[in-house]
């Protein structure tokens, strides 16, 4: 059963904007799940981007995306955004969403999607 479903991935240039949507798959509702958007580039490590509270919308960033990337959720259209500004190419990699109990490590990836590209090349 897929849970959580991403999209909006692409190639796009540096300097440019992407939104990827986080959804909730087969009839599953992202309410009271904290949403966090991760990426995994090719040779590294999973890392945390951005996490969103279900309960108080409060936010996370890491500290290389901070300014440039925009995490927002509706729970109306079960749905969580990541908005990317201002792409490097080292903001090249898979981008996955998961969802947990709280916006802390190892506590938001109870679920996980399957991923989507983002590549920024020139």
């Amino acid at each position: 059963q897929v849970q959580l479903v991403e999209s909006g991935g692409g190639l796009v240039q540096p300097g440019d904007s992407l939104t990827l949507s986080c959804t909730g798959g087969s009839g599953f509702t992202l309410d009271y799940w904290n949403i966090a958007w991760f990426r995994q580039a090719p040779g590294k490590e999973r890392e945390e981007v951005s996490c969103i509270d279900d309960n108080d919308g409060s936010t996370t960033y890491a500290e290389s995306v901070k300014g440039r990337f925009t995490i927002s959720r509706d729970n109306a259209k079960n749905t969580v955004w990541l908005q990317m500004n201002s792409l490097k190419p080292e903001d090249t990699a898979v981008y996955f969403c998961g969802g947990g109990a709280y916006c802390r490590p190892g506590y938001n990836e109870e679920i996980m999607g399957q991923g989507t590209q983002v590549t920024v090349s020139s």
